[in-house]
């Protein structure tokens, strides 16, 4: 293969998964108009995701050995799905996901205490970025204290805080679990965020149910989704075993590209100043956390990098392993 082709690949791979990312809101709305709640959609698109990796991969099932740290992992993935999915179909879906990735802070505090690592000087003015940005947008002298406005931004916001403790565990599941495949920890994550999502399906009000015409459509739109999603996953891995991480998280925020035109397009949402403001200063602090954190080069700089069939597991849990967006 030629060289070129061969390093484009993997980044395209990736911002395919951004771009699936960022539309994936739209079908979910979708779903919504069809009489599937959120938690509902939420929990049978993970369920399907799940057992989609469990068949095609099921040759690395075997590598599963029991932790109480995949039950933490299962839980914090199903926190990102509801608060995404609910704040998506809910919210403004733009103001939702810029507080969705409020990610540099929280990480940075979850890995304090959860990994040992020593919170920086660089580390603590990037979470303060990620949220002056986040005060600048969420600001109203109407409304006082700057908040979220209503119960879908606030799903937003835990939506993130699940992320970011997602990604501190998955670095270190990949620690105590050196052997565990990283498929395996994807199905890990869809089928705890199925499981939260039905937990939370107990606690939503009861709404009529999709009527008998349309449940052929809701069942294709959960399949396809399912596919869709788990198929994206695997395929952002490819691109993150061969794309420095502090890259990939700036590749990454081409999500926020796709989903504001999205928002425009079929939604009709338009972001305001404040709303741009508070974004750059997100999205500075996303690319700043990647370079900050960049991945060292080898000393000698005739060896050259490892490369291996699997996804390396970087010491820093900036990188974004896995994504159960559903």
């Amino acid at each position: 293969m030629n060289p070129r082709i061969g390093s484009t690949l993997p980044t395209l791979a990736i911002m395919l998964g951004a771009s699936v990312w960022g539309l994936v809101w739209y079908p979910m709305r979708m779903l919504a108009a069809l009489g599937l709640t959120g938690t509902a959609a939420s929990a049978a698109t993970s369920a399907a995701a799940c057992l989609f990796v469990l068949l095609v991969r099921r040759g690395s099932i075997r590598s599963i050995s029991w932790h109480w740290l995949l039950v933490a992992l299962a839980i914090a993935a199903g926190v990102t799905n509801i608060g995404f999915v609910w704040g998506a179909i809910h919210g403004q879906v733009m103001r939702v996901l810029l507080l969705f990735y409020l990610t540099p802070a929280w990480t940075a505090l979850f890995a304090h205490f959860i990994l040992h690592e020593r919170l920086t000087r660089s580390g603590v003015a990037l979470a303060g970025l990620s949220l002056a940005g986040a005060a600048t947008m969420l600001w109203s002298p109407e409304l006082g204290l700057p908040l979220p406005a209503n119960l879908a931004e606030w799903a937003g916001l835990m939506g993130g805080m699940g992320f970011a403790m997602s990604n501190v565990l998955i670095v270190k599941v990949s620690r105590v679990l050196p052997a565990m495949k990283s498929e395996m920890r994807t199905a890990t994550i869809f089928g705890g965020a199925a499981l939260v999502a039905s937990v939370a399906m107990l606690f939503e009000p009861m709404t009529a149910p999709p009527a008998a015409s349309q449940l052929g459509m809701v069942a294709l739109l959960v399949a396809g989704l399912g596919i869709v999603l788990a198929s994206n996953n695997m395929l952002v891995q490819i691109g993150l075993a061969k794309v420095p991480a502090n890259r990939a998280s700036i590749i990454m925020l081409f999500e926020l590209v796709v989903t504001a035109l999205s928002a425009w397009l079929f939604a009709g949402e338009v972001p305001g100043a404040r709303e741009w403001a508070g974004g750059a200063c997100i999205v500075a602090a996303c690319v700043l956390s990647g370079w900050v954190h960049r991945e060292k080069e080898p000393r000698d700089p005739r060896e050259p990098r490892e490369q291996c069939d699997e996804p390396r597991d970087e010491p820093h849990p900036k990188k974004k392993s896995t994504r159960a967006m559903v």
